[in-house]
């Protein structure tokens, strides 16, 4: 097996060590995917524009499970490469120099499939008719080359051509879509910068249904079997994002796509500008509607503020579960103090050796980071009183927006904000195990 250079090694991020790259920044992805959908064959060509960060005379790129058989570094056809298991290992002809911009296009095929983890089988996975990528955390090198670190954000541009009988969303606008010899190309273009886990592609046989949501162009993609259940369960959806627009700021991307797989899926699965959920959670009678939320809330939380590191997911996690709760509030359901204490209540019986703010790789899709997230944040709303708390919020997502972020980001943000050293009530809801109680529910709104 191929090595891989000194210079050229991993830079990931210490909970996936062996994802992510040195050297380099990756400015857009240019996907033109060739699929067939009965054969799970894939034929594929990557345009990758990224600027060096350091001089590099070899570099690498994730790739899992498929094979490259060309690649040039800025046209030349005297670039060599190699592959490991889970690395494409480039050497360009020429060195590059700190500060360049450089293109690599790669041609590379086989048949796609998701890849082992702790978390997991994540990625490109077949469905009965059909295909799902869900890639977090470490998914995406499973049908593109990339550099699958979740704080390298790039634009996209995707193709994918496959039988003319599926239907294909991926991130992004639909701006082309043609038929041609029993075969369908789609093309989509995501300029809003996306790390890699939230690029994603969903083909199947689907009806589509456009709406206007809140001014927000919407469309929701679902089985045909699965139609009247669809159309009542997601009914709520542009009260939802008007809500949320008003609460956390604009909505940061062009428009929102939503799929329902005629599978039955374990959990729903957000993406950049999209979210998917399986057949199970459409029920007819709103079984899903705080999933809906929570998936909805990622698009501000999660998806246009990223982490710039894993250990930061309670930024992800606990805004969009706080979302439920607010959605809740909103809706005429249970209030955000009343779910925040019935929670806080069951987490009371379970250990107490949970960080939140750095829960470890194996915990960090814990539920206790989901929940104890969200109590921090109604804790804080409790601390600092509705009108802080939402202009927090609404701040939060504007200085960050498109952009990533760290705990301590949020916590000197908060601080402006409280006009207070909050250093205290930080250390106690996200550094210490033990879980702090919550404060009277004086200042929250009725």
């Amino acid at each position: 097996m191929p090595t891989i250079p000194a210079g050229a090694r991993t830079a990931g991020d210490p909970y996936l060590p062996q994802s992510g790259n040195g050297g380099y920044s990756v400015e857009s992805y240019d996907l033109d995917l060739r699929y067939k959908v009965a054969t799970n064959r894939l034929d594929a060509t990557a345009v990758i524009r990224a600027m060096s960060i350091q001089g590099l005379r070899s570099f690498t790129l994730d790739l899992v499970r498929l094979r490259a058989s060309r690649v040039r570094v800025n046209g030349s056809k005297r670039t060599r490469f190699s592959q490991t298991t889970t690395k494409l290992v480039v050497t360009p002809e020429e060195p590059i120099g700190l500060g360049e911009l450089f293109t690599v296009e790669i041609d590379y095929a086989g048949a796609p499939a998701p890849r082992r983890s702790h978390w997991g089988q994540v990625g490109w996975e077949e469905l009965t008719d059909g295909v799902i990528v869900a890639s977090q955390p470490s998914g995406a090198p499973t049908w593109f080359p990339c550099n699958d670190h979740p704080a390298d954000k790039a634009s996209y541009r995707i193709r994918v051509t496959c039988e003319q009988a599926y239907t294909v969303l991926a991130n992004g606008v639909l701006f082309d879509h043609t038929v041609s010899a029993g075969r369908g190309s789609w093309s989509f273009e995501q300029p809003e910068p996306t790390s890699t886990y939230l690029a994603t592609v969903q083909i199947g046989r689907y009806v589509t249904e456009t709406r206007d949501l809140a001014g927000v162009p919407g469309v929701i993609a679902y089985a045909p079997e699965v139609d009247a259940r669809v159309r009542a369960d997601f009914d709520p959806l542009e009260r939802m994002m008007g809500f949320f627009i008003e609460s956390f700021g604009p909505y940061p991307f062009a428009d929102y796509s939503v799929v329902v797989t005629a599978d039955d899926l374990e959990i729903p699965l957000e993406a950049q500008g999209v979210a998917i959920f399986g057949a199970n959670h459409a029920d007819g009678e709103g079984g899903s509607e705080r999933l809906i939320a929570h998936e909805l809330a990622h698009q501000w939380f999660g998806n246009s503020v990223g982490i710039a590191a894993w250990k930061h997911i309670w930024l992800n996690e606990g805004f969009a579960c706080y979302s439920e709760w607010l959605w809740s509030e909103h809706s005429g359901g249970q209030t955000a103090d009343e779910l925040a204490r019935r929670y806080h209540a069951g987490l009371r019986s379970l250990p107490q050796d949970i960080v939140v703010g750095d829960p470890g790789p194996a915990l960090m899709f814990d539920d206790r980071v989901y929940k104890r997230g969200a109590l921090t944040l109604h804790a804080l709303r409790l601390t600092i009183g509705d009108d802080r708390f939402f202009a927090l919020l609404r701040a939060w997502t504007a200085a960050r927006r498109h952009g990533t972020a760290t705990t301590d980001d949020f916590r000197e943000l908060a601080d402006e904000h409280a006009e207070e050293d909050l250093g205290k009530f930080f250390e106690h809801w996200l550094v210490a195990t033990a879980l702090p109680r919550l404060p009277r529910s004086t200042k929250v709104r009725s």
